[in-house]
């Protein structure tokens, strides 16, 4: 269940994206001036990482609301399947549950341990990490996501905590987007930094 690109396609093979990421994940609604000065880059190329970012589904820009005169300002966030929907994250959502639903019918096995709702949301996340150079091995029962070995843990291992949190962010942004009950939970603590395990669990239900 991919799409065939090569990984060095994905928009988040780059750090400097990764960094990007990152800001508007922790700082929604960022300028570019915001941006530029966070990352030091240059306006020209926080513009393009931006646009790679928005084709892939990752942020989402927005027109400033102002109330006085002045061209109102774009402010990009990360899309988080809910607030920040993008509608291109939303249609590889629904294509991602689409080849899953037609994967189980034309190779049946063991019944799922999951309802369809999660199922879906399993179809879109593992899409997404194989997108993005992972290798995900699921585990239905115990809902646990296997990514080891790492595709970035040597290659940008000085970036390991901001990686990290980054693709937990994306793994969320998924899951919500796809809807369903299951949410990320954290990642299991390991002393191996190639090792890496996230667990998901049933979102609670609220009153």
């Amino acid at each position: 269940m991919t799409t065939g690109r090569p990984v060095g396609y994905s928009a988040i093979s780059s750090y400097s994206r990764v960094e990007i990421l990152h800001l508007v994940q922790e700082h929604p609604r960022r300028t570019i001036t915001e941006i530029v000065d966070a990352t030091g880059l240059h306006p020209n190329t926080v513009r393009e990482h931006l646009q790679r970012l928005i084709d892939e589904g990752y942020v989402v820009s927005a027109a400033e609301h102002r109330t006085t005169r002045g061209r109102p300002r774009v402010l990009y966030s990360a899309a988080d399947g809910v607030r920040s929907s993008s509608p291109i994250q939303r249609r590889k959502v629904r294509a991602a549950a689409e080849r899953g639903d037609l994967m189980r019918r034309v190779l049946p096995g063991a019944a799922p341990e999951l309802d369809t709702d999660a199922l879906h949301q399993v179809d879109a996340l593992v899409e997404d990490l194989i997108d993005a150079g992972f290798d995900p091995l699921v585990d239905e029962r115990e809902l646990t996501v296997d990514l080891t070995p790492c595709a970035h843990a040597s290659s940008q291992a000085e970036h390991r905590d901001v990686l990290c949190q980054v693709h937990l962010g994306l793994m969320q942004s998924v899951l919500a987007a796809a809807g369903g009950p299951l949410t990320v939970d954290a990642m299991r603590p390991s002393c191996d930094p190639r090792e890496c395990v996230v667990q998901l669990m049933f979102a609670r239900a609220t009153a």
